[in-house]
């Protein structure tokens, strides 16, 4: 079965209980009217949104391999998120707890618990973190739009400051103050790595090749100008084009999904035009550099290896499979057989046919078939049933874009396939 609950996932759980179990002999438990119980509620929940606060900070770092104990880079950035998210929560729920506390004893009296005079300094480093943390998150409103990638990249600067003013918040206040160091250096260390170190530790690559595929559909063939990277298939890396003809996305990170196999000495990435970077890297400069950080992910991580895999890839999402087959193709030890359907519009769209149709044909262990959307519609059970008929039976993995990804779930979930042995990845938010 898919692990729901990782290594990664227990060690943030300890971590984010390990300020809490440390005061509880300090909170004591409350006893008596509803004020005492609304104040150590106000406590507990601030002491819980602060330390998810640094615990979402820790697991932004994006060191390559930190992200496997917690299933994959996405998977992790989702924990980030939803750390974010109820870190916030719970940082407004401790402030309206607190003043509500004081509310029997009078109005005037809430209003001082809340805001004091200035002289109580911990109490207004607290406003000022939820200022920061305000205009951090507040971009990522649905009423202001979608974010300038950019521009909230260089937001997350703000999230430091809002980090560092809780912390002082909380060292002034605490009865116990080593878990908030702990928390406090693991998680404004991570920050230091991601904006100071990180971007030193890039591999330099140059751009071999720019080889057009298909219209708005390129694979770069990047040559190391060092060791380069060592990644396994399915994986993802960050590339930074240094090309100074281009119009967009210069020195910009941006997640692409390696295509070549492992024993590959060039790496290859498939570029499909989906915005600004993307589009300029359709015709980025020969010999120019790039820098590349990772890889990432565990796409095809084997839950249960004596089960045959199913492939189902489509759009730019095809590239996964791609290095998959062409690891294949190298001679690599196949754990049972794969069959990929490829899910295109048209045979225009097919950017990779011949090639997979040549593993395909060298390979007994590779099977490949081609769906066209512009001839069958969206893939069908009996489709997938015609051309592989023990379709359910086996460890699925799924690619391509968000409306191709929600209806093969729900197809595959309505022929019984348990979400365990369905996997996909998906890095539009990262």
């Amino acid at each position: 079965m898919r692990r729901l609950i990782r290594s990664g996932d227990i060690a943030l759980i300890v971590l984010l209980l390990l300020p809490l179990a440390v005061a509880l002999p300090w909170l004591g438990w409350p006893r008596g009217p509803p004020e005492l119980w609304l104040t150590w509620v106000g406590r507990v929940t601030g002491i819980l949104g602060l330390a998810m606060m640094l615990l979402a900070a820790v697991v932004s770092c994006r060191v390559p391999g930190f992200d496997r104990p917690f299933g994959g880079l996405t998977r992790l950035w989702k924990l980030h998120h939803w750390l974010g998210f109820w870190a916030f929560i719970l940082v407004m729920f401790h402030a309206l707890a607190l003043g509500l506390a004081s509310v029997p004893t009078s109005l005037n009296a809430a209003v001082a618990t809340l805001f004091p005079p200035v002289s109580h300094g911990s109490i207004w480093l607290g406003w000022l973190a939820w200022v920061a943390l305000v205009v951090f998150l507040a971009p990522t409103f649905d009423f202001f739009g979608k974010p300038h990638y950019q521009r909230w990249k260089r937001l997350h600067l703000v999230s430091a400051a809002a980090l560092l003013l809780g912390l002082w918040h909380a060292l002034l206040l605490a009865g116990e103050a080593w878990p908030w160091w702990l928390l406090g250096i693991a998680g404004l260390s991570a920050i230091a790595w991601r904006k100071g170190a990180a971007p030193r530790r890039q591999h330099a690559y140059r751009i071999e090749t720019v080889e057009p595929l298909a219209r708005g559909v390129v694979e770069l063939v990047l040559r190391p100008e060092g060791g380069g990277i060592h990644y396994e298939t399915g994986q993802f890396v960050y590339l930074s084009p240094l090309d100074e003809s281009l119009p967009a996305g210069r020195g910009e990170e941006h997640p692409y999904t390696i295509s070549s196999a492992p024993s590959d000495d060039r790496l290859r990435i498939g570029i499909k035009d989906l915005g600004d970077a993307s589009h300029a890297l359709q015709t980025v400069t020969p010999e120019t550099r790039v820098l590349v950080e990772g890889p990432y992910g565990e796409f095809f991580e084997r839950h249960f290896p004596e089960r045959d895999m199913l492939w189902l890839g489509g759009g730019i999402g095809i590239t996964p499979f791609v290095g998959g087959a062409r690891d294949l193709a190298t001679g690599a030890e196949a754990e049972g057989h794969v069959h990929l359907f490829y899910l295109a519009h048209d045979s225009e769209r097919a950017y990779y046919r011949e090639e997979l149709e040549g593993i395909a044909e060298a390979h007994e262990v590779f099977t490949f078939t081609l769906h066209f959307y512009r001839d069958h519609g969206p893939l069908s059970e009996a489709f997938l049933r015609e051309h592989c008929p023990d379709f359910t039976e086996r460890e699925i993995y799924l690619c391509g874009p968000p409306a191709m990804n929600a209806h093969l779930q729900w197809l595959l979930s309505e022929q019984g396939v348990p979400a365990s042995r369905i996997h996909s990845e998906v890095f539009d938010f990262l």
